[in-house]
Order: C-alpha cells, then structure tokens, then sequence
C-alpha cells in the first residue's frame, strides 16, 4: 500500500522554510520518538545541509515509545555530525525547559541582545511541534489539534531578549519512497486520513505488534492470539468489541476495529511501542536496495537520479552510525 499525502499548503511552507533558514542558528527537528527515522522529512536534512546550520534532534513522545529502543535512536543520531539528540515529551514542562539550553550549546556565539539565538522549529505533522512552541513560551500561541496539518503558516515570537523562535507547519516531502514509512506515518497520524485505508494500517500495526511486543494485544484486548496472523487479530478485536455492521448478517466492521486499535497505539493504551528500531531500518533499506538492483538489472537500466539521490541520503545516515 502506496501513502502519499502532500496538500497543496506544504510546497510554499518549504518556500518559507528555506528562507528562514538563512536567518537561523540551530533547527529543532521534532520527530516522533516511536519512529525516529521514519518522521524525518529529508527536505529539512536539505535545507540544513544546504546552510549548514546544527540540529537538536527532539524525539517527542518518548513517554509512548518503548525506552530501550529510543535510548538506540539517541546513540544513532548522537553519532551524527552536527546533530544533538534528546527525547523528551512536550507536553512535561521540566522537559522542555532542557530544549533553549541544549541549542545554545549549539550556536554559542549567538548568547547576548545583540546576536539572540534564532531557533526555528521543524518537524511533519503531528509530532507536537505546536505543543513545543506552546510549552516553551509558558502560553498558547499555536493551534493545536489531533488531526495533522493544523499549524498552516510561521510565526516568530522572542522567548526572551537572547533567544527567539519559530514555529514552522508541518512538512512531509512529495514521494515517500518506501511504503513500510508510510505505514508508520499513517499509523502514528502523520498523514491525512483520505490518505490512507484504515483496515490496512491496523494490520501492519498488528504484524508488528505480534512480531515484536507479543503481549499488547493480549492484554489489552483479553485476547488469545495463538495461531492468529494479523488479519486475525484485528477480526478478533472486532468480534471482541462488538464491531458488527448493521443489517449486514452479522458482517464484521473492520473499519472500526481498525479504528480501535490504531487509536489506542496513539495513545499508548496498547504500552510503550517503538515500530522501527535502528537494525529494523537498515535491514528494510537494505532490502530496498536490492530489489531496486534487481529490478534495474532485469530492465537493464540504472535506479532513476530521484531513487538514487534518495538511497545515499539514507545510506549516509546509515553510516553515519557504523
């Protein structure tokens, strides 16, 4: 299943984006803590890139995602130059209180009222770049909202006479090159839900659920899931909560089982999840490379310029690591 989902408002916020950039010092990049990688729009790596300007990583929602996979995300983006990672939820204020100080000793030589520290926060949607913007200001000044997309344009506000900040809307980039990160986007609500199927996010939530956290849906759902595939779990969590479709015999409403369980993986309700780890990530691109290898070579041809860019920006993250 194929995800792509960019409304027509995010080609001029990248406009915008890269022109702020040039009046930045440190980007904060929200990511989503229980999908490091997978919530990293390679545009803001671009733009950065492009100004050479430093990264505080924040992996937000740190308190849904599973502690022993991100402390593995931390010392994967750790090793990377010019990038500081830390995780955190935005929405506890002793959190958040780290973020100024840790930017600062990114950009030292920004420290006074003549040359105030300029952060600019970045992130795709729904990763709490708003709830952020807020917790740090003390004050509601960004809309926030559990549907993606809410924050539609910048807004520069001083945090204090040394330091200033903007929040940016959410991004995501044209292409999403592997259908497994569109999965991940769209169960973590990154992505539009006119975007997506439902039926079909929940169960590859469910695959992994059963590969990789056995005991969630058990215990969540008081469910016996031996011999179950993940279309299984999700008829059972159906059969379980009473998702009946009305005048159809007793058909299964999938759809709102697939509801049910999604939402209680936002949640957390189903414990503290993480759907990719940093060995999960290269084994998946590496499994993209060689059937891109493959299928170039039965047409006799090279990887488009695109998919080729793509790969490397990947592979240098990867080895970045090693």
């Amino acid at each position: 299943m194929a995800i792509q989902w960019f409304p027509g408002h995010m080609t001029q916020a990248r406009k915008k984006a890269a022109e702020t950039m040039a009046l930045t010092d440190v980007v904060i990049e929200v990511v989503d803590a229980r999908i490091p990688e997978a919530s990293c729009n390679p545009m803001i790596h671009e733009l950065r890139r492009h100004r050479q300007r430093p990264c505080l990583k924040v992996l937000n929602k740190a308190d849904l995602a599973d502690p022993v996979v991100t402390k593995a995300w931390l010392d994967f983006f750790n090793k990377q130059p010019g990038i500081r990672a830390v995780a955190l939820s935005c929405k506890k204020a002793g959190d958040v209180a780290r973020v100024p100080a840790l930017c600062q000793e990114l950009a030292p030589h920004r420290d006074d009222t003549l040359k105030p520290l300029r952060m600019m926060i970045m992130g795709i949607p729904n990763v709490g770049k708003s709830t952020l913007m807020n917790a740090l200001l003390k004050r509601r000044v960004a809309a926030v909202g559990d549907e993606p997309a809410v924050t539609k344009s910048q807004q520069r506000i001083d945090l204090n006479p040394r330091q200033t900040i903007v929040d940016t809307p959410g991004m995501l980039w044209p292409k999403i090159l592997h259908d497994t990160d569109g999965l991940m986007l769209a169960a973590s609500h990154a992505v539009g839900r006119n975007a997506v199927i439902d039926e079909d996010v929940a169960t590859f939530l469910g695959e992994i659920l059963l590969r990789r956290y056995p005991a969630a849906i058990p215990t969540r759902y008081r469910l016996d899931v031996a011999g179950l595939d993940a279309i299984g779990v999700l008829e059972a969590v159906a059969r379980k909560r009473g998702c009946i479709l009305k005048g159809r015999g007793g058909e299964l409403d999938l759809e709102k089982a697939a509801m049910i369980m999604l939402t209680d993986y936002r949640d957390g309700a189903l414990g503290r999840i993480s759907l990719e780890t940093p060995e999960s990530r290269r084994a998946m691109l590496e499994t993209a490379r060689l059937a891109a290898a493959a299928a170039a070579a039965a047409l006799g041809a090279k990887p488009t310029a695109v998919e080729a860019a793509e790969t490397d920006a990947d592979a240098d993250a990867v080895d970045a690591d090693e």
